[in-house]
């Protein structure tokens, strides 16, 4: 049987009926260890989360830091101007200059968003003091062609912080501590993100991932699609964030992110929100992983 079968016949399970769906994943997946090259079946859980954030159309006020779309020649310059760059060369400043789709206040929302991949703007009035415009979609679009480097692991290095208390929380209890350094945290990260705006008709539904379809808070992970194929129901096997309590359950691979590398590797998409967000931020476990593949088809290792 096809994966296309599979799916079809999938979607006669009746739906909320966990026993049904539990037997039909046992008579019809089988489970295998997912293992890294060297024979070990340990690895890392992250999460992730769709951030929500104050932002304007116009530059004014506090909403000074902008937020692109691709600019013309992200295609054929290789690689592209680094975040430092684009912040001080003229000739870079150029080529962003009409690519402004928004104005953020905080220069760490607009990491936030980059490192995310994608996030939800509450657009504020002309004024900054009437009812919210509308809420839109900021959804992935390209980078720069530079390498991922953690602002965090920079604190690190640099002594401002301690290896257990580099989370998201502290590096912006740094910034709002050290205001004349945070041009300069975030330019060790070379790597810059461009978005293009998407309406959000339903705000029940997640992000798209790399596989094209939204995420699920709770059940879609990010993975290497170079050890795990998009679209692999996988067993997770980890704990809670900061806790021993288990973490264990069916997810699938629908997304993928630059610091997310390896066979036993995975990002856990919380969802959108201050609760999805605080989780996130906490959340670096152990792991083991399992792909349930059908059994009717031939697993070829990777």
């Amino acid at each position: 049987m096809s994966w296309a079968a599979l799916c079809a016949e999938a979607r006669r399970v009746p739906p909320g009926d966990d026993v049904a769906a539990r037997d039909w994943l046992l008579q019809r997946l089988q489970p295998y260890r997912v293992e890294s090259a060297d024979g070990s079946d340990g690895g890392l859980l992250t999460g992730y989360f769709e951030p929500l954030i104050d932002a304007s159309r116009t530059r004014r006020g506090a909403f000074q830091v902008p937020l692109y779309a691709p600019p013309p020649d992200l295609g054929t310059r290789k690689p592209y101007w680094t975040r430092q760059q684009l912040d001080t060369l003229p000739a870079a400043q150029a080529a962003l200059r009409g690519r402004e789709i928004a104005y953020v206040a905080d220069p760490l929302d607009a990491l936030v968003l980059q490192i995310q991949g994608s996030g939800r703007l509450r657009l504020q009035g002309a004024d900054g003091r009437t009812p919210t415009v509308q809420t839109v979609r900021l959804a992935f679009a390209g980078h720069n062609d530079q390498p991922y480097a953690s602002v965090g692991r920079w604190l690190i290095q640099q002594g401002e912080l301690r290896p257990d208390a580099a989370s998201w929380p502290a590096i912006k209890d740094w910034a709002r501590r050290n205001p004349q350094r945070v041009q300069q945290m975030l330019w060790q990260n070379p790597r810059v993100v461009f978005f293009r705006e998407e309406p959000l008709p339903d705000p029940s539904v997640g992000p798209r991932g790399a596989q094209g379809v939204p995420l699920t808070p709770g059940r879609s992970v990010a993975v290497d699609p170079k050890s795990v194929p998009y679209g692999t129901p996988l067993w997770l096997d980890s704990t809670e964030p900061l806790s021993a309590k288990p973490l264990q359950r069916l997810v699938m691979a629908q997304d993928t992110g630059s610091a997310i590398t390896g066979a036993v590797r995975a990002d856990y998409f919380w969802g959108w929100g201050a609760d999805a967000e605080a989780q996130a931020g906490r959340t670096k476990q152990p792991l083991r992983l399992w792909v349930l593949w059908p059994k009717s088809i031939p697993l070829t290792p990777r």
